[in-house]
């Protein structure tokens, strides 16, 4: 077996799959998943092809919409790990900047095999300025805390310390560039004083946040 570890966009479909499982049973054509995370089919294709040669599912055949999500070297990706619990903090923006609340709205259970961070938390995305990153309207987006960022990375950042958005980031010489995935939207530029990074983006769950991811 190739190796386990999975890029961004494998993840990214497996939590798709897990989602889609979870909530209908089976999965989408290869079309809709494709249309929903912003690849094309043949993306899709490709991708599920790396997934079942890493162990993460397997199916009937292959164009079968008929998949069992396993992890590697286990039965099911619930016996390889216990989940854990990642507490959802208020709402942020992918598109216009919202109020950055503070309440705490419940959890969400997250496979640690994918997410092995500590003191990871959830935010739930209005909008849809990043759609072309996977990261759609009422999703939540999976966040390492940092308070810093490189150069392309999806953040969450706080705007004078009121506003919350996640976009991608960019550092230039005298000012900070928060690019949307999203041509309808324009990129939005600061003063290197009004942003502060809160974190991360390092997963996205979609539909309701119950369940095993």
């Amino acid at each position: 077996m190739s190796d386990k570890t999975l890029t961004p966009r494998q993840r990214e479909l497996y939590n798709y799959l897990v989602c889609e499982i979870n909530q209908h049973g089976r999965t989408t054509s290869l079309r809709q998943a494709g249309s929903e995370l912003g690849i094309s089919h043949a993306a899709v294709a490709q991708l599920l092809g790396s997934l079942e040669e890493k162990g993460y599912l397997r199916r009937s055949g292959r164009y079968s919409r008929d998949i069992e999500l396993l992890g590697p070297g286990m039965e099911s990706p619930q016996e390889q790990s216990s989940p854990k619990a990642v507490p959802i903090v208020g709402r942020i923006a992918a598109g216009l900047p919202l109020y950055a609340q503070e309440e705490w709205d419940g959890d969400v259970l997250v496979d640690p095999a994918f997410f092995g961070g500590s003191n990871l938390f959830a935010l739930r995305v209005h909008g849809d300025s990043m759609r072309q990153v996977g990261i759609m309207d009422g999703d939540l987006v999976i966040c390492e805390p940092r308070q810093f960022a490189r150069n392309g990375e999806i953040v969450v950042a706080l705007i004078e310390h009121e506003e919350a958005t996640v976009k991608r980031f960019f550092l230039h010489k005298d000012y900070i560039e928060l690019r949307p995935e999203n041509e309808d939207f324009e990129p939005m530029r600061y003063e290197l004083g009004q942003v502060l990074i809160q974190g991360k983006v390092v997963g996205v769950m979609r539909g309701p946040h119950t369940g095993f991811l």
